[in-house]
């Protein structure tokens, strides 16, 4: 098993393409065919050409406040393709690649960041949650998730994913405990990409790896290369497969960074040297596939240009449509609230039509 192989304690760290795109230990090598691997890639120039254009539009005025996806799409994407269609995708804010993959239309990602709550309605099949923007509080309801998940006897495994940022909260370590205890079927990743806002991760926590803190809960703990969509996937799958035959949870550190701001109104320049950023900029996932598809034979220019073109054109369609849906009214606040409105909150909706009447 990759987490007997790789002791995240002995700060080893699995990896499979190097920053080059080559093969790094031909044994680590999962069965993916070449399709799948081009359908990945094809997924992950969407994910970013979708992620500029929502940068963008949030500096146009037309979208709030955006978190970049830039530099850690393989660490969403990669456990996306090792789900099953029953799988949850519990979702952070920073996971847009793994969402496409899942099933998540791109015209309402786009709904949803411009503030509209029917962007959060993308079909209950597709098992996603809403972004949860309370550090880490994603990780308490997806372990209700897999509860109940198993009490219906489902065969679903529970993904959730929070940033480095987010293990410094309770619910990280109450999520991974009762997770443990029950050996519930979840793979918990931690996208650590060095940075909570203006906080780098050494002031997070004291410990070498994320991934060690599994030792604490007794589940497997695996750190991994983020920007390795290989590894992403074979650490994933893996440890779906575990969590599926009953052997309980698992946490992934997905060793990565973030290339853009923490937010559209972060400067990161403020707290980040150039230096850094430059260094990570050569481990970019998206060209370290690009040039293992371009030495398998899988990728040449031709074909890269017309994928590039086809990922501007997606986006372009998904904004016109979610632009072109009706605004949302002020009863929104309160529809989306509950899954049926208890009284209190009936009463407070009818006071504000009233008001907005001119009090009649």
């Amino acid at each position: 098993m990759l987490t007997d192989d790789f002791d995240p304690m002995r700060g080893q760290m699995l990896s499979i393409l190097d920053q080059d795109g080559n093969i790094v230990d031909e044994s680590l090598v999962p069965s993916l065919d070449d399709d799948m691997l081009e359908r990945a890639f094809r997924n992950m120039v969407l994910s970013r050409v979708a992620d500029e254009k929502a940068v963008t539009l949030q500096r146009q005025g037309r979208l709030g406040a955006y978190p970049p996806n830039r530099g850690q799409e393989a660490a969403s994407l990669g456990p996306a393709m090792a789900m099953e269609r029953s799988d949850w995708l519990v979702r952070a804010f920073r996971e847009l690649a793994g969402l496409l993959w899942k099933g998540l239309p791109l015209d309402r990602y786009f709904l949803g960041w411009m503030g509209n709550e029917e962007g959060n309605r993308f079909g209950a099949e597709n098992r996603i949650t809403p972004s949860s923007i309370p550090v880490a509080s994603q990780y308490a309801y997806a372990v209700g998730l897999s509860y109940a998940s198993r009490y219906r006897r489902e065969d679903a495994v529970t993904f959730a994913f929070t940033g480095d940022g987010g293990t410094s909260e309770g619910d990280f370590h109450e999520s991974l405990n009762a997770a443990g205890v029950f050996s519930l079927p979840m793979v918990f990743i931690v996208q650590n990409n060095q940075w909570a806002i203006s906080v780098p991760r050494s002031r997070q926590t004291a410990s070498a790896t994320i991934a060690q803190k599994a030792v604490a809960y007794g589940i497997k703990g695996l750190q991994v290369d983020g920007n390795d969509l290989l590894a992403m996937y074979a650490a994933a799958k893996e440890a779906a497969d575990r969590a599926r035959s009953g052997g309980g949870p698992t946490l992934i550190e997905a060793y990565t960074y973030r290339l853009g701001n923490h937010t559209t109104s972060d400067d990161a320049r403020r707290y980040r040297l150039a230096s850094e950023s430059k260094e990570w900029e050569a481990r970019d996932p998206l060209a370290r596939l690009m040039k293992h598809l371009y030495a398998k034979g899988v990728l040449d220019d031709r074909k890269t240009e017309a994928i590039w073109e086809e990922a501007r054109q997606t986006t372009e369609d998904a904004v016109s449509k979610a632009e072109s849906f009706s605004p949302p009214s002020v009863e929104e606040v309160f529809r989306h609230t509950y899954e049926e409105m208890p009284p209190l909150l009936e009463e407070q909706m009818q006071h504000i039509r009233r008001e907005m009447r001119g009090g009649t």
